[in-house]
């Protein structure tokens, strides 16, 4: 409890910050002398996948290069690496074998985190029955995070035949098959974008409006509903194709305004996660600090890279997170000048909301551990590029309001995180200018 409040203080002295804190990129790629050299041993990269290591199935030309630079002659990483997608339809261990294939270099699956990852923190829902949405292996991910009793779209469909009539193929032919029951549902988990929207979006408006109850009557004013917890909110995402493909967070405003467009009422998420969410950078620097153990450093780290090539996900995620560190310090700079007595007024408890951290879950670690800060590095070679000229690369220009914000519902629009602290062409060039950033050789 204790350590939740300390949480909301932070974040209400981060959304009170100056709007203008966040650095300002200049246009030209190679400007890496901006900042002093931290010294070695001080910061972990954090990796974005799609449209940066790979588009699709293929691996960035950059790509290769760039992990051959950050191994050494044994194939043990030189600084610690965490690989940060907002995927979610395979487990870890099968994201991290299909890396270290397309890489030629050994990725543990200890340094992978998917968008569903922080689900681990969630104890409080492992014991619910949850209804699970989403395309690949759902019911073994939900398993493996902790889910105990699980029920996928395909088991509610097979156990209510008539729900499912959009594709008059799949609907019940000469006779009603008799429903078969399920457990009330208590939670929805959606851990990404389905294979058949139009079912996944009637299942779940069934259970949102029947309490979990999908063979009773729908009850429309019963409000708010049960638990919903979100995955991934990237509304757009790289791969083969020219331009870019419907993510989860598509499939995410198709649900909010279905259920509105029936009820009336706002869709309400117990949670939202994975990038920009800050509960998922701070989970991923948990995993930087036990990457940095196992490489025996004994320093902690004092920085995050996050490389990535969608604004609204990647930078403006690490940006919230740059945010909430520097929130963080001080507060903890606030406390020791008061004796280490911290009082909080009821107000700012009232105006900390579990989405805006991503959920409530308790995932944060020791406030001393935290690093300085988090700078986020835009690549050329996904969802953004520069003759796309949405984000104003001249320093003297600003994002405008009329900027279309492509982010979640419940994410305040706010113009100065969609600024990158750096802009370089590739994968490659960026982890260049990291190490010279850091003062580290490259070989």
């Amino acid at each position: 409890m204790q350590r939740l409040k300390y949480l909301k203080s932070c974040w209400q002295l981060l959304k009170s910050s100056c709007e203008g804190a966040t650095k300002l990129s200049s246009s030209i790629s190679r400007s890496y002398s901006r900042l002093p050299p931290r010294g070695p041993s001080s910061f972990g990269l954090l990796f974005d996948i799609d449209g940066v290591l790979v588009r699709g199935r293929t691996p960035i030309p950059a790509a290769k290069q760039c992990f051959k630079n950050l191994v050494d002659r044994n194939g043990k990483y030189k600084v610690p690496v965490v690989f940060v997608t907002n995927a979610g339809n395979c487990m870890r261990q099968t994201k991290a074998e299909h890396l270290s294939h397309l890489l030629d270099v050994e990725v543990s699956p200890d340094q992978v985190m998917l968008s569903h990852s922080p689900l681990r923190m969630f104890t409080q829902f492992h014991k619910m029955c949850v209804l699970v949405s989403g395309q690949g292996p759902v019911e073994e991910v939900a398993y493996n995070l902790g889910f105990e009793d699980v029920v996928t779209i395909d088991m509610l469909r097979e156990a209510y035949p008539v729900l499912d009539v959009v594709d008059h193929n799949r609907r019940p032919k000469d006779s009603i098959p008799p429903t078969k029951g399920l457990p009330p549902i208590d939670a929805v988990v959606l851990f990404g974008e389905p294979i058949r929207w139009e079912t996944n979006l009637q299942l779940i408006i069934d259970v949102l409006l029947t309490s979990g109850n999908p063979d009773r009557t729908w009850n429309p004013t019963q409000y708010p509903h049960i638990p919903v917890l979100a995955c991934n909110m990237d509304l757009l995402w790289m791969a083969e194709a020219k331009n870019p493909r419907f993510g989860h967070g598509m499939f995410l405003v198709c649900l909010e305004n279905l259920y509105k467009k029936v009820t009336g009422y706002e869709l309400k998420y117990e949670a939202l996660i994975g990038k920009p969410s800050v509960v998922t950078y701070n989970y991923a620097e948990l995993l930087i600090r036990q990457q940095a153990e196992n490489l025996g450093w004994t320093t902690p780290v004092k920085r995050l890279y996050a490389i990535g090539d969608n604004p609204m996900a990647d930078v403006y995620g690490a940006n919230l997170y740059d945010r909430f560190l520097q929130a963080s310090h001080h507060a903890k700079a606030k406390m020791q000048a008061s004796s280490g007595v911290q009082a909080m007024d009821r107000t700012e408890e009232a105006e900390m909301t579990s989405t805006e951290l991503g959920g409530a879950a308790d995932v944060y670690g020791s406030k001393e551990d935290l690093p300085e800060g988090c700078s986020s590095v835009l690549v050329c070679t996904g969802v953004y590029s520069r003759d796309q000229r949405e984000l104003p690369l001249d320093p003297t220009q600003t994002v405008t309001e009329q900027h279309i914000f492509h982010g979640h519902r419940d994410f305040r629009f706010d113009p100065t995180l969609m600024q990158p602290s750096f802009v370089v062409h590739d994968v490659k060039e960026a982890v260049e200018m990291v190490f010279q950033q850091e003062g580290w050789p490259l070989v």
